[in-house]
């Protein structure tokens, strides 16, 4: 019989004596009102909050503490982990079984609750976390995080414990930044005025990811698509304000809020996801002006001919092939197809084709993947610009003052003024958020008079995505003659319209 030293014993004792007072007292209890319901809700994903003050970090804790068992939570930044380590602290009593070494893990004494913290900093940090299962995954002010980082960490949210529920929840306040849209987009039922069928707070509904893209479905039954067997994930939204939190109406936490200036007062104290965000100063593209250029925009089912399309390539199998059609000002809804429907150079140019209409002429980025379809779209006889726009650009901005580092700045550069509401060229894009957000992603930087856009590999490196939507429409913005309106101009307009000094201006003097 093996001895147990004093100290051990002791440790035991003191585990007993505070499993037996967390049990008399039971540490938690959610508040009556939307935390209650976020508490519990049955859905797969729950994002809860909005305002300020509305117990979102008190919902993870008592979720973790009543309701599962291996637990990992979330902050973007791990300097930002220690508020939800101090309010463990003070529901649980003490910091008993807390590590905070290599592994920074509390394992709740009694041994049921192990609950484990890690931050997501940088782009990729989330591949650290590979494998690790969940039964709850916490990702606390997710406006702070990337998408891809988080629908990463969510693919380890399971157990082998059929009595035990899975699930994410996501707690947040309206996004400051467009870094931060996604979530809108995500939760479009219950946060996007312009979604067609509007849910209610605490609603379920139901969503399947197909071919990469997430997709709203009438049900969680499973259905077969392609030979494979897709389970439905149910989301629901529940707003929270701080008049939703008793402990905190009693002090001047209130009045700080409605101190605040706004935007930020109606984001922080009414949870408005309509107040505006804030863009980066450079970004090249300000959000307004994409999203007046969307206000504008109708359904045509007799449309004018087309005068481009744009083709941006898969890169990958995360990537997509985007195809952006122009007809005159108006631009089409995008077709998006996954790198594994566009796998190669045949496959993309076969989509192209499908896609043309009136000998429009074709633009598609030649650099890496982009070369084979354009040789497979030329063979065919179509007539297709191979546009390398890492090339030294010899164009000026509309006013002449600035010239570009390389065509992909004179050409996002180029969108940026179409879109200026200055000139008013009554630009119309169709409303779909990931176009949105792609054209509001890049930045630009001065380097004396010469503008440069930041390249696909920085953006992939800050926002973990490629913004292949708002390539092609950049693409597709670009005016090329068809071969035999080129044969009726001049050579000196040829000659100017191949420098790119306006997209423009073959369509106000061709209509």
């Amino acid at each position: 019989m093996l001895a147990i030293s004093p100290s051990a014993l002791a440790d035991r004792q003191r585990e007993l004596a505070l499993e037996r007072e967390l049990a008399r007292r039971n540490p938690w209890q959610p508040l009556p009102g939307p935390q209650r319901a976020a508490y519990e809700s049955t859905a797969d994903i729950v994002g809860y909050g909005g305002a300020a003050g509305g117990g979102k970090t008190d919902l993870a804790i008592g979720k973790a503490l009543t309701q599962h068992r291996k637990v990992a939570m979330f902050r973007r930044e791990g300097t930002e982990l220690g508020g939800i380590v101090d309010r463990l602290t003070e529901v649980l009593g003490s910091r008993d079984g807390y590590t905070n070494g290599r592994e920074h893990v509390w394992r709740v004494p009694g041994g049921k609750v192990q609950i484990e913290f890690g931050s997501v900093p940088h782009p990729g940090d989330e591949r650290k976390h590979q494998g690790r299962a969940k039964d709850l995954l916490v990702i606390d002010e997710a406006a702070n995080f990337l998408e891809s980082q988080v629908r990463f960490l969510m693919g380890w949210v399971r157990t082998v414990d059929p009595t035990q529920r899975c699930q994410t929840l996501m707690t947040f306040n309206p996004p400051t930044n467009a870094e931060g849209r996604w979530l809108v987009s995500y939760f479009a039922p219950w946060l996007d005025d312009k979604h067609p069928v509007p849910a209610l707070p605490g609603e379920l509904r139901w969503f399947a990811t197909i071919d990469g893209v997430d997709l709203e479905v009438a049900s969680g039954e499973s259905f077969n698509h392609k030979g494979e067997l897709i389970k439905p994930q149910s989301r629901t939204f529940i707003p929270s304000r701080v008049a939703d939190n008793p402990y905190l109406m009693g002090t001047n936490y209130m009045a700080q809020l409605q101190a605040l200036p706004e935007p930020l007062r109606s984001q922080m104290l009414h949870g408005d996801f309509k107040s505006g965000m804030e863009d980066d100063p450079w970004q090249v593209i300000p959000t307004a002006w994409v999203e007046a250029a969307m206000q504008r925009w109708k359904p045509m089912h007799v449309k004018p001919a087309m005068d481009s399309v744009g083709v941006d390539v898969a890169r990958g199998g995360k990537d997509n092939t985007i195809i952006a059609r122009r007809h005159g000002v108006w631009f089409d809804q995008p077709m998006a197809y996954t790198g594994s429907q566009t796998p190669d150079g045949p496959s993309v140019a076969a989509m192209t084709i499908l896609a043309l209409r009136d000998n429009a002429p074709v633009h598609i980025d030649i650099i890496g993947v982009g070369s084979s379809p354009y040789d497979f779209l030329k063979t065919n006889g179509i007539q297709t610009i191979g546009v390398n726009v890492a090339e030294k650009s010899g164009a000026q901005d509309r006013a002449g003052v600035l010239r570009f580092f390389n065509i992909r700045s004179q050409l996002w550069w180029q969108f940026r003024e179409a879109l200026d509401p200055t000139y008013n060229k009554g630009l119309s894009l169709p409303p779909d958020r990931q176009l949105l957000a792609d054209l509001c992603a890049p930045k630009w930087k001065p380097v004396g008079p010469i503008v440069q856009v930041e390249g696909r590999e920085e953006i992939i490196k800050r926002l973990g995505r490629s913004p292949d939507w708002a390539s092609a429409y950049v693409l597709a913005l670009m005016d090329t003659p068809r071969i035999r309106d080129a044969e009726r101009m001049g050579g000196a307009r040829r000659t100017k319209r191949a420098q790119g000094h306006d997209p423009f201006e073959y369509m106000r003097d061709h209509g």
